[in-house]
């Protein structure tokens, strides 16, 4: 094991790392060979090879481990790594901070978001987190599942993390605070929902119906597939899949055989501007509680602190919680 010198190691790498050097790292990390780095780069082998040499020198041992299959990081290549991409990405937030305040704003906010958060909610978070003086916010949403969206919080790609909190998420770096819990509502057309609300729940005959789901593999889709599990019947098979709630109402609704299981806000808000039906069954499950997801080291900008700030706000307002 290598052992540094940590005051040594700080004075190297303030005095000598530049920006240039993550990116060579990351590039080399992508293309896992020095030519291909060069062609990408307009330079010459030597002259990646010397890059690399001197990083390497500054952090006083190898970051790659060379091989005919190409190169790959060590230990502390993926350590190091990991903070270059993060710095790679806060000097694109700083541009975009600064185009930002060049257009009149306060600050701009990137915000991920599983699928099934309600847009209503967050339009109103949007709206409220209001910087001091007449400043303005501009935020971009970016949708994915958790695994993902944690990943960008992590790298720096991503502020905040509006998700699921569930033991199946890897929480590493980052911390969480729950904001709220949603139940389970089947949404149906009018007619199928009327049909289906005169008799009792029966999962054998919901099974024969055509179901839209959510992606396999996310909390929402595992607990459909074990409530029917539960009942002794195989998880149906989507004719659909879908992270939009906006698809799935539009298909609920062009199909009167067709069936969902979402979130209660979000089927109230399909309610309203897809014209589905709410199916009056009661569930005796819940799904995982949605969070506030991010990273451990807290939130540095005033922007991100007022955000999650309204946030917590809206859900105690929105869902008593």
């Amino acid at each position: 094991m290598v052992a540094f010198e940590s005051g040594e190691v700080i004075r190297r790498l303030s005095a000598r790392l530049k920006m240039r050097h993550l990116i060579l790292l990351l590039r080399i990390q992508q293309h896992g060979s020095l030519t291909r780095v060069a062609e990408h780069m307009a330079s010459s082998q030597p002259a990646i090879t010397n890059a690399l040499a001197e990083l390497e020198s500054m952090f006083g041992a190898p970051l790659f481990d060379r091989s005919v299959r190409g190169m790959t990081p060590t230990a502390l290549g993926t350590v190091v790594l990991a903070r270059a991409r993060a710095m790679v990405h806060d000097l694109g937030h700083l541009v975009r901070d600064m185009e930002t305040v060049a257009s009149g704003y306060a600050a701009h906010l990137h915000i991920g978001v599983t699928p099934f958060i309600s847009g209503q909610m967050l339009s109103a978070v949007v709206q409220r987190t209001r910087p001091e003086g007449d400043g303005r916010l501009t935020v971009t949403i970016h949708e994915g599942t958790s695994d993902q969206l944690l990943s960008q919080l992590r790298d720096h790609t991503l502020d905040i993390v509006i998700g699921r909190a569930s033991s199946t998420v890897d929480l590493g770096q980052v911390t969480f605070e729950v904001l709220y819990r949603q139940q389970p509502r089947l949404i149906a057309s009018r007619r199928l929902a009327a049909q289906l609300g005169r008799n009792r729940l029966d999962w054998r005959k919901l099974a024969d119906l055509d179901w839209v789901l959510g992606a396999p593999h996310t909390a929402m889709r595992e607990q459909v597939a074990d409530i029917f599990l539960g009942a002794g019947l195989a998880p149906p098979a989507p004719v659909v899949e879908s992270y939009s709630s906006k698809l799935i109402g539009e298909m609920i609704v062009a199909n009167e055989r067709a069936v969902s299981i979402v979130p209660a806000d979000i089927a109230e808000e399909l309610v309203r501007i897809a014209g589905v039906a709410i199916v009056p069954y009661s569930f005796d499950w819940t799904l995982p509680p949605i969070a506030m997801f991010t990273r451990a080291q807290g939130l540095h900008r005033p922007a991100d602190r007022l955000f999650a700030a309204s946030l917590r706000q809206i859900c105690q307002e929105t869902y008593g919680t």
